[in-house]
């Protein structure tokens, strides 16, 4: 018999202890920029300067940074259980704590694709994306297309090329957990109905949670000492 499959669904807040920032935590603002200048595609074909340089400091600021307890704590249920971390952060975290299967949703930010005005779901596959690490990118950097580089982010008004995958890792979990999202963003936010009947659903959140399912069990504390909760938990029932 198979090792039991956990799903972790993960958010800011997994990422928030390690000092990573978000545009929720200030009234539609991220880093003083207007949320849609810098995290849809209007505000990249509207000004595309301000959205490079935005996500050049992003990228210098992922460097200085380190995974915390909880991104070490998920890692470690590696150990026991077949997992699968959905997280809809952009950083490398869940990576560099030691994670080996990650479905990032919304992109990742050491990675660089084409600019693809035409048909940016094009622009996704796997040979035309690019590591460049904590590296900057600017205007007439190219591709070896021709084409403008742009940061390989999912923003609003773009298509979430990885929800299949998703909704295949949560349908497919003995347990899903969730961890440092508010469940507001969708698709992501509506991931957790896809888990089976007989799946218990865990979520860690510092606050109170609007979602009402039977399934679910709210360990009310941020992400590492929740995470440490989950794990004795864990324990208790297996």
């Amino acid at each position: 018999m198979g090792k039991k499959k956990i799903t972790v669904l993960t958010g800011a807040g997994v990422s928030a202890e390690s000092g990573i920032t978000t545009f929720r935590d200030s009234d539609g603002l991220w880093e003083n920029h207007k949320v849609e200048d810098v995290a849809s595609i209007e505000g990249w074909y509207r000004n595309p300067k301000v959205v490079l340089d935005f996500y050049n400091a992003r990228r210098a600021q992922l460097g200085s940074v380190r995974p915390n307890a909880a991104h070490e704590a998920i890692a470690s249920l590696e150990k026991d259980y077949d997992v699968t971390v959905v997280t809809q952060n952009v950083d490398n975290l869940h990576e560099r704590a030691g994670s080996t299967k990650i479905i990032h949703l919304h992109g990742e930010l050491t990675k660089v694709r084409p600019e693809n005005r035409c048909n940016d779901m094009d622009a996704f596959s796997e040979d035309t994306v690019f590591d460049i690490g904590y590296g900057e990118i600017h205007l007439g950097d190219l591709a070896p297309n021709g084409a403008q580089l742009r940061p390989h982010i999912v923003w609003f008004g773009e298509a979430v090329p990885k929800i299949e995958a998703a909704i295949d890792a949560v349908e497919a979990a003995d347990i899903v957990l969730i961890v440092g999202t508010s469940l507001q963003v969708y698709p992501a936010a509506g991931l957790y109905r896809y888990a089976r009947m007989d799946a218990p659903i865990y979520i860690i959140d510092p606050k109170d949670v609007s979602v009402r399912d039977s399934r679910l069990t709210h360990i009310k504390d941020v992400a590492t000492k929740g995470m440490e909760t989950f794990k004795n938990l864990l324990k208790s029932v297996d």
